[in-house]
């Protein structure tokens, strides 16, 4: 899929050549891209308990962008820094092997924050992201670091896709429509992403909208959808849809996704609700001062494990799309040192690997070979132009502080 986009942009830019067909390549497919208007959001997310005064909201203050002095600076150190992220040798992908028939507990990692879960006898897809640039422009924003270690086609079939919120790196376009035509799960989201899917032409029959606390029962399994600290927003307009953790639960076996967040202290009341979870899936990448509300580092992501009441954790929202400062394989080296003191048990698989969660196998170092980029190194990193940092530091300096 990565290599049909990448064609397709460059096709469109080369026939309309020069620095309007560049604009006009950039802004391909946008308007689609960009998701539902706030305007249609409106009738439908007014009926959540987290959105007043015309946003959604967090249960405790969370600033999900610094004040306009401290943006210049960040996108200033984007544009700087934004090598420092990338790997310093081919990703190894391992052979995604999938069982015909879904295991009792197991998971494998298709990368940055999308999983295929296999919870007593059915499957559940997370944040299924294969698109090449999580971006809504072609030409435009951070571009994978690896390929997808299966084809989305070769996706055997499952009982549920589960979204955390509209960011484009947990809810991907490309990949939406892929699964229109190969799966025939529903989409279980938190609420106001499904005026996305229905602008994108998704069934009203494959839409489940969900608030926090609220639940929709598949098969066997019971998906809550559950408080998260984070924001949401395709475009400028922000916390227009919500956004959420998962857990998912079984007759036998539990699951918490963490999607996107920041450590809160709801986590806690999420584990003595709804755990102790025999799996957590929890971000430790993309962490930086500027939001650090916003986003959990590794340390965090190991108290958050405790908070929950989990096993087992694996690592994900890292390795696969250069969206922060921190060197490449820093999050999992952090992750592990905190974990060791401790004494959390911690999965990393490679891109594909599956792991079967009732008899993990022992922890297996492959990133140090990865490494990360040379200090020095100025690889582009999926960014698209060193304009495209300046033009968004001067929009951004114009939004309200």
């Amino acid at each position: 899929m990565p290599s049909r986009f990448a064609r397709r942009t460059a096709l469109i830019a080369g026939v309309l050549g020069g620095p309007a067909g560049f604009i006009a390549a950039a802004a391909w497919g946008l308007p689609t891209a960009l998701g539902a208007h706030r305007r249609r959001l409106a009738p439908v997310v007014r009926r959540s308990k987290q959105f007043a005064d015309g946003k959604f909201h967090n249960t405790v203050p969370t600033p999900a962008l610094s004040p306009a002095n401290t943006r210049d600076g960040l996108l200033r150190q984007w544009h700087e820094e934004r090598h420092v992220g990338l790997p310093g040798g081919p990703i190894p992908l391992a052979a995604a092997e999938i069982p015909v028939e879904p295991a009792e507990l197991a998971v494998t990692w298709l990368g940055h924050a999308s999983a295929l879960l296999e919870v007593d006898g059915q499957r559940v897809l997370l944040d299924p992201v294969w698109g090449y640039r999580v971006s809504p422009s072609p030409v435009f924003g951070p571009t994978r670091l690896h390929e997808p270690p299966m084809p989305v086609e070769d996706l055997p079939r499952v009982d549920a896709i589960v979204i955390s919120h509209d960011h484009y790196d947990h809810l991907d376009l490309p990949t939406v429509r892929a699964l229109l035509t190969t799966q025939t799960a529903p989409f279980v989201v938190p609420i106001g992403i499904g005026e996305h899917l229905r602008k994108w032409h998704v069934p009203e029959d494959r839409i489940v909208e969900l608030d926090w606390d609220e639940t929709h029962a598949v098969g066997g399994l019971t998906l809550t959808c559950t408080e998260a600290r984070h924001f949401s927003g395709r475009y400028f307009y922000r916390d227009t849809t919500l956004w959420a953790s998962w857990a998912i639960t079984g007759p036998r076996h539990r699951v918490f996704f963490g999607g996107d967040t920041g450590y809160t202290p709801a986590f806690a009341g999420i584990g003595a609700r709804l755990g102790p979870f025999d799996l957590t899936l929890l971000p430790i990448g993309a962490y930086n001062d500027a939001w650090h509300a916003i986003h959990m580092d590794p340390e965090e992501a190991v108290r958050a494990h405790g908070d929950v009441g989990g096993r087992v954790l694996l690592p994900i929202h890292w390795a696969t799309f250069n969206l922060a400062f921190h060197r490449w394989a820093e999050p999992v080296q952090r992750l592990l040192a905190a974990a060791g003191r401790t004494g959390v048990q911690v999965v990393v698989p490679q891109p594909g690997e599956r792991i079967d969660v009732l008899d993990p196998p022992p922890l297996r170092d492959w990133w140090t070979a990865v490494g990360s980029a040379a200090d020095g190194a100025h690889e582009d990193g999926g960014v698209g132009s060193s304009v495209l940092a300046r033009t968004v530091t001067r929009l951004l300096s114009l939004l309200p502080g």
